[in-house]
């Protein structure tokens, strides 16, 4: 049995990365491959318990420090419990965020040197990276705006932080694509979502059959 695919979808706030991985998953199964759609932080029972930790309460809650910590707790058991098995079983994995996240809002964002994020990553999860990565690309302002509709006043405490926070998360963001262009595809999503859907899918035809 061959080893699944690891995918992974990327972006700033409201560029639609749970709409698209199930609808991802949704045109990968008809094409006959198997999918599982998952999140971070979360996707296990573990990491689940630690994404309400993050997500909730005031954005000063933790520090950026802290939140990489608990953010590498979370991945670790993810990718142990879920990931790891998944791929193993010849599944293909669709993940709603994974370390490029932490990367971005913890380490460029919140002043966390990238090269301790990967060293939590390395311990805490082996380095496991996505063979494909998916950043949804979008301008702050449509962002904030599909946010605003999403989330009708109930923010978590990322989304909610300021606009010069997400400038700096996609500024990271499109630096790691640049710098990783054989792992990383752009997907411009201020499209409609059929399109965005259609444009990951012909960035995998080298891997469907």
């Amino acid at each position: 049995m061959s080893r699944g695919r690891f995918l992974s979808l990327e972006g700033g706030e409201g560029a639609g990365k749970s709409t698209q991985a199930r609808a991802l998953a949704a045109a990968l199964r008809e094409r006959g491959v198997e999918a599982v759609v998952t999140r971070e932080p979360g996707g296990s029972a573990g990491a689940e318990a630690i994404r309400a930790l993050l997500l909730e309460g005031e954005p000063g809650r933790w520090s950026a420090r802290a939140e990489t910590l608990l953010f590498a707790a979370a991945r670790a058991d993810h990718v142990e419990k879920v990931i790891r098995p998944a791929l193993d079983e010849g599944r293909w994995v669709i993940c709603d965020r994974f370390v490029d996240s932490t990367r971005a809002y913890q380490g460029v964002a919140g002043g966390i040197d990238d090269a301790d994020v990967l060293a939590l990553h390395a311990f805490g999860s082996e380095g496991l990276l996505p063979d494909r990565t998916f950043l949804l690309t979008l301008s702050l302002a449509l962002g904030a705006e599909r946010s605003a509709l999403r989330d009708r006043g109930a923010s978590d405490r990322f989304a909610a932080r300021g606009s010069d926070f997400h400038a700096a998360v996609a500024t990271a963001f499109a630096h790691f694509a640049a710098a990783e262009p054989e792992r990383f595809r752009r997907i411009d999503a201020a499209q409609p979502p059929e399109a965005v859907t259609a444009a990951m899918l012909a960035a995998l035809a080298d891997w469907l059959p």
